[in-house]
Protein backbone atom coordinates (compact mmCIF):
# COMPACT_ATOMS: atom_id res chain seq x y z
CA UNK A 1 0.00 0.00 0.00
CA UNK A 2 2.23 2.50 1.15
CA UNK A 3 6.64 2.28 0.83
CA UNK A 4 7.73 2.04 4.13
CA UNK A 5 10.96 3.65 3.99
CA UNK A 6 14.17 5.03 2.06
CA UNK A 7 14.79 7.54 -0.38
CA UNK A 8 11.68 8.52 -2.63
CA UNK A 9 12.33 7.52 -6.10
CA UNK A 10 9.01 6.95 -7.26
CA UNK A 11 6.67 10.17 -7.99
CA UNK A 12 3.50 7.77 -8.04
CA UNK A 13 4.10 5.57 -4.74
CA UNK A 14 3.61 7.50 -1.18
CA UNK A 15 5.69 6.91 1.53
CA UNK A 16 4.25 5.77 4.70
CA UNK A 17 4.06 8.42 7.09
CA UNK A 18 3.07 8.05 10.86
CA UNK A 19 0.26 10.81 12.86
CA UNK A 20 2.12 11.86 15.70
CA UNK A 21 -0.24 14.62 16.70
CA UNK A 22 -3.39 16.39 16.21
CA UNK A 23 -3.92 20.18 17.26
CA UNK A 24 -7.39 21.25 17.26
CA UNK A 25 -7.72 24.83 15.56
CA UNK A 26 -11.29 25.61 15.02
CA UNK A 27 -14.05 23.29 14.32
CA UNK A 28 -13.40 23.16 10.81
CA UNK A 29 -9.31 23.07 10.94
CA UNK A 30 -7.20 21.05 12.43
CA UNK A 31 -3.10 20.54 12.55
CA UNK A 32 -1.41 17.24 11.72
CA UNK A 33 2.33 16.54 12.93
CA UNK A 34 3.63 13.44 10.68
CA UNK A 35 6.75 11.71 10.99
CA UNK A 36 8.31 9.13 8.14
CA UNK A 37 8.64 5.32 9.60
CA UNK A 38 12.46 5.53 8.56
CA UNK A 39 12.60 8.82 10.68
CA UNK A 40 13.95 10.48 7.21
CA UNK A 41 13.05 14.46 6.75
CA UNK A 42 10.88 15.46 4.56
CA UNK A 43 13.42 17.46 2.52
CA UNK A 44 10.84 20.18 1.58
CA UNK A 45 11.35 24.20 1.11
CA UNK A 46 8.83 26.79 2.13
CA UNK A 47 5.47 27.18 0.11
CA UNK A 48 6.05 23.45 -1.17
CA UNK A 49 2.79 21.19 -0.87
CA UNK A 50 2.81 17.13 -0.32
CA UNK A 51 -0.39 14.81 -1.75
CA UNK A 52 -1.48 13.22 1.23
CA UNK A 53 -3.03 9.61 0.50
CA UNK A 54 -5.82 7.65 3.23
CA UNK A 55 -6.45 4.27 1.86
CA UNK A 56 -9.47 3.26 0.57
CA UNK A 57 -10.59 6.89 0.11
CA UNK A 58 -8.20 8.75 -2.07
CA UNK A 59 -5.48 11.47 -2.29
CA UNK A 60 -5.42 15.50 -1.93
CA UNK A 61 -2.93 18.03 -1.88
CA UNK A 62 -2.10 19.77 1.21
CA UNK A 63 0.17 22.56 1.47
CA UNK A 64 3.14 22.17 4.72
CA UNK A 65 2.79 24.20 7.29
CA UNK A 66 6.05 23.88 9.12
CA UNK A 67 9.50 24.94 8.16
CA UNK A 68 12.20 22.57 6.95
CA UNK A 69 14.13 23.91 9.77
CA UNK A 70 12.52 22.20 12.23
CA UNK A 71 13.84 18.66 12.05
CA UNK A 72 12.04 15.25 10.70
CA UNK A 73 8.52 15.76 12.31
CA UNK A 74 6.35 18.13 9.56
CA UNK A 75 3.30 19.41 9.85
CA UNK A 76 0.49 20.20 7.65
CA UNK A 77 -2.63 22.46 8.53
CA UNK A 78 -5.97 20.91 7.17
CA UNK A 79 -9.75 22.23 6.55
CA UNK A 80 -12.32 19.38 6.45
CA UNK A 81 -13.88 20.16 3.18
CA UNK A 82 -14.07 16.81 1.28
CA UNK A 83 -13.56 12.85 1.44
CA UNK A 84 -10.34 12.68 1.58
CA UNK A 85 -9.72 15.60 3.92
CA UNK A 86 -12.76 14.23 6.37
CA UNK A 87 -11.15 10.97 6.47
CA UNK A 88 -7.76 12.68 7.90
CA UNK A 89 -10.00 14.71 10.56
CA UNK A 90 -10.77 11.66 11.59
CA UNK A 91 -7.65 9.80 12.65
CA UNK A 92 -5.63 9.75 15.50
CA UNK A 93 -2.29 9.64 16.37
CA UNK A 94 -0.80 6.43 15.33
CA UNK A 95 -2.41 6.01 11.80
CA UNK A 96 -0.60 6.26 9.23
CA UNK A 97 -1.27 8.25 6.11
CA UNK A 98 0.74 7.73 2.36
CA UNK A 99 2.73 11.13 1.18
CA UNK A 100 3.78 12.41 -2.18
CA UNK A 101 6.01 14.85 -2.80
CA UNK A 102 7.19 17.30 -1.85
CA UNK A 103 6.03 19.37 -5.23
CA UNK A 104 5.70 22.92 -6.44
CA UNK A 105 8.42 25.23 -6.58
CA UNK A 106 7.94 26.96 -2.95
CA UNK A 107 9.20 30.90 -2.02
CA UNK A 108 12.54 32.22 -3.53
CA UNK A 109 14.58 31.99 -0.89
CA UNK A 110 17.63 32.95 -2.13
CA UNK A 111 16.09 35.97 -3.57
CA UNK A 112 14.53 37.49 -0.04
CA UNK A 113 17.49 36.93 1.54
CA UNK A 114 18.97 40.06 2.82
CA UNK A 115 15.54 42.21 2.08
CA UNK A 116 12.83 43.47 4.37
CA UNK A 117 9.78 41.15 4.15
CA UNK A 118 6.39 42.05 4.60
CA UNK A 119 3.83 38.76 4.69
CA UNK A 120 0.53 38.90 4.34
CA UNK A 121 -1.77 36.52 5.51
CA UNK A 122 -5.50 36.40 4.95
CA UNK A 123 -7.67 33.16 6.69
CA UNK A 124 -5.94 29.77 6.13
CA UNK A 125 -3.61 31.70 3.69
CA UNK A 126 -1.57 31.59 7.43
CA UNK A 127 -1.24 27.77 6.78
CA UNK A 128 1.84 27.88 3.53
CA UNK A 129 2.90 31.33 4.89
CA UNK A 130 3.63 29.82 8.20
CA UNK A 131 6.17 27.62 7.02
CA UNK A 132 7.82 30.69 5.39
CA UNK A 133 7.70 32.67 8.64
CA UNK A 134 9.12 29.96 10.61
CA UNK A 135 11.89 29.49 8.35
CA UNK A 136 12.48 33.40 8.61
CA UNK A 137 12.43 33.08 12.36
CA UNK A 138 14.93 30.42 12.41
CA UNK A 139 17.28 31.78 10.32
CA UNK A 140 16.82 35.59 11.23
CA UNK A 141 21.00 37.07 10.71
CA UNK A 142 19.73 36.30 7.04
CA UNK A 143 16.87 38.80 6.30
CA UNK A 144 15.89 42.69 6.90
CA UNK A 145 12.78 43.90 8.55
CA UNK A 146 9.90 41.33 9.28
CA UNK A 147 6.64 42.67 9.02
CA UNK A 148 3.39 40.78 9.77
CA UNK A 149 0.20 41.72 8.49
CA UNK A 150 -2.23 38.73 9.26
CA UNK A 151 -6.15 39.07 8.86
CA UNK A 152 -8.91 36.71 10.10
CA UNK A 153 -13.24 36.97 9.90
CA UNK A 154 -13.10 37.03 13.34
CA UNK A 155 -11.61 36.03 16.58
CA UNK A 156 -13.07 32.63 16.67
CA UNK A 157 -11.37 32.06 13.32
CA UNK A 158 -7.49 32.82 14.35
CA UNK A 159 -5.29 30.13 13.65
CA UNK A 160 -2.15 28.68 15.77
CA UNK A 161 -3.43 31.74 18.44
CA UNK A 162 -0.33 30.44 20.81
CA UNK A 163 1.93 30.80 18.19
CA UNK A 164 0.78 34.38 16.96
CA UNK A 165 1.01 35.57 20.69
CA UNK A 166 4.79 34.22 20.10
CA UNK A 167 5.23 36.24 17.28
CA UNK A 168 3.11 39.51 18.48
CA UNK A 169 5.70 39.49 21.59
CA UNK A 170 8.96 38.90 19.42
CA UNK A 171 10.93 42.50 19.34
CA UNK A 172 12.71 41.28 15.56
CA UNK A 173 8.91 40.93 14.17
CA UNK A 174 6.66 43.81 13.85
CA UNK A 175 3.43 42.80 14.16
CA UNK A 176 -0.08 43.57 12.88
CA UNK A 177 -3.74 41.92 13.07
CA UNK A 178 -7.36 42.30 11.98
CA UNK A 179 -10.08 40.45 12.09
CA UNK A 180 -13.35 41.73 9.67
CA UNK A 181 -16.19 41.38 12.55
CA UNK A 182 -15.34 41.52 16.29
CA UNK A 183 -16.82 40.34 19.22
CA UNK A 184 -16.37 41.79 22.91
CA UNK A 185 -13.32 39.57 23.34
CA UNK A 186 -11.54 41.48 20.50
CA UNK A 187 -9.31 44.48 21.35
CA UNK A 188 -7.55 44.83 18.16
CA UNK A 189 -7.67 46.23 14.78
CA UNK A 190 -11.13 45.52 13.20
CA UNK A 191 -11.36 45.71 9.09
CA UNK A 192 -10.02 43.81 5.88
CA UNK A 193 -6.60 43.21 6.01
CA UNK A 194 -6.18 45.83 3.32
CA UNK A 195 -6.82 48.03 5.64
CA UNK A 196 -3.53 47.49 7.74
CA UNK A 197 -1.29 48.37 4.55
CA UNK A 198 -1.93 51.98 4.64
CA UNK A 199 -0.90 52.19 8.58
CA UNK A 200 2.51 51.08 7.67
CA UNK A 201 5.81 52.19 6.66
CA UNK A 202 8.65 50.35 4.83
CA UNK A 203 10.99 50.99 1.72
CA UNK A 204 10.04 49.74 -1.31
CA UNK A 205 13.32 49.33 -2.92
CA UNK A 206 14.50 46.73 -0.18
CA UNK A 207 10.56 45.29 0.53
CA UNK A 208 9.42 41.78 -0.75
CA UNK A 209 5.88 40.98 -0.15
CA UNK A 210 4.43 37.54 0.60
CA UNK A 211 1.14 37.34 -0.04
CA UNK A 212 -1.39 34.23 0.49
CA UNK A 213 -5.03 33.99 1.03
CA UNK A 214 -8.14 33.79 -0.85
CA UNK A 215 -8.08 34.81 -4.23
CA UNK A 216 -10.98 37.65 -4.09
CA UNK A 217 -7.96 38.90 -1.60
CA UNK A 218 -4.92 39.16 -3.96
CA UNK A 219 -6.40 42.25 -6.52
CA UNK A 220 -7.16 44.52 -3.61
CA UNK A 221 -3.79 43.65 -1.72
CA UNK A 222 -1.89 44.12 -4.61
CA UNK A 223 -3.64 47.58 -5.47
CA UNK A 224 -2.98 48.64 -2.20
CA UNK A 225 0.95 47.75 -2.57
CA UNK A 226 0.75 49.15 -5.66
CA UNK A 227 0.04 52.39 -3.81
CA UNK A 228 3.46 51.96 -1.90
CA UNK A 229 5.48 51.37 -4.82
CA UNK A 230 6.54 47.78 -4.71
CA UNK A 231 7.70 46.82 -8.16
CA UNK A 232 5.51 43.45 -9.91
CA UNK A 233 8.83 42.01 -9.32
CA UNK A 234 9.00 42.08 -5.26
CA UNK A 235 5.30 40.94 -4.95
CA UNK A 236 4.74 36.94 -4.32
CA UNK A 237 1.81 35.13 -3.83
CA UNK A 238 0.76 31.48 -3.93
CA UNK A 239 -2.21 30.03 -5.86
CA UNK A 240 -3.30 28.01 -3.21
CA UNK A 241 -5.93 26.09 -5.54
CA UNK A 242 -7.10 23.92 -8.22
CA UNK A 243 -4.22 20.92 -7.70
CA UNK A 244 -4.73 17.47 -8.37
CA UNK A 245 -1.81 14.86 -9.51
CA UNK A 246 0.60 17.55 -8.33
CA UNK A 247 2.99 16.04 -10.97
CA UNK A 248 1.68 17.78 -13.98
CA UNK A 249 -0.65 14.98 -15.33
CA UNK A 250 -4.21 15.56 -14.73
CA UNK A 251 -3.73 19.05 -16.12
CA UNK A 252 -6.27 20.33 -13.45
CA UNK A 253 -4.39 23.26 -12.29
CA UNK A 254 -3.66 24.48 -15.35
CA UNK A 255 -3.69 28.11 -16.63
CA UNK A 256 -3.38 29.42 -19.92
CA UNK A 257 -0.75 26.44 -20.55
CA UNK A 258 1.06 26.79 -17.15
CA UNK A 259 0.83 24.15 -14.78
CA UNK A 260 0.77 25.59 -11.18
CA UNK A 261 1.69 22.37 -9.66
CA UNK A 262 5.09 22.56 -11.43
CA UNK A 263 5.93 26.00 -12.03
CA UNK A 264 4.15 27.16 -8.68
CA UNK A 265 2.03 27.20 -6.90
CA UNK A 266 4.33 30.62 -5.75
CA UNK A 267 4.46 33.15 -8.49
CA UNK A 268 5.70 36.77 -8.87
CA UNK A 269 3.04 39.63 -9.66
CA UNK A 270 5.24 39.88 -12.96
CA UNK A 271 4.63 36.46 -13.66
CA UNK A 272 0.99 36.41 -12.98
CA UNK A 273 0.28 39.67 -15.37
CA UNK A 274 0.78 37.38 -18.26
CA UNK A 275 -1.68 34.62 -16.65
CA UNK A 276 -5.18 35.16 -17.31
CA UNK A 277 -7.64 34.78 -14.62
CA UNK A 278 -4.72 33.54 -12.26
CA UNK A 279 -5.57 35.99 -9.18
Amino acid sequence: MFREAGPRKELYVPDAAELVEVLELSPKEKAFKFKFRDDRELGHRPGQFVEVSVAGIGEAPISISSSPTRGNIFQLAIRNVGAVTNAIHKLQPGAVVGIRGPFGNGFPLKNLEGKDILFIAGGIGLFPLRSLIQYMIDKRASFGRAILLLGAKSPAERMFTDELASWASNPDIEYHETVDIADNSWKGNVGVITSLIPKIQFDAKRTVAVVVGPPIMYRFVVGELKKKGLDDENIIMSLERRMGCGVGKCGRCQINGVYVCQEGPVFSLAQLRYLREAI
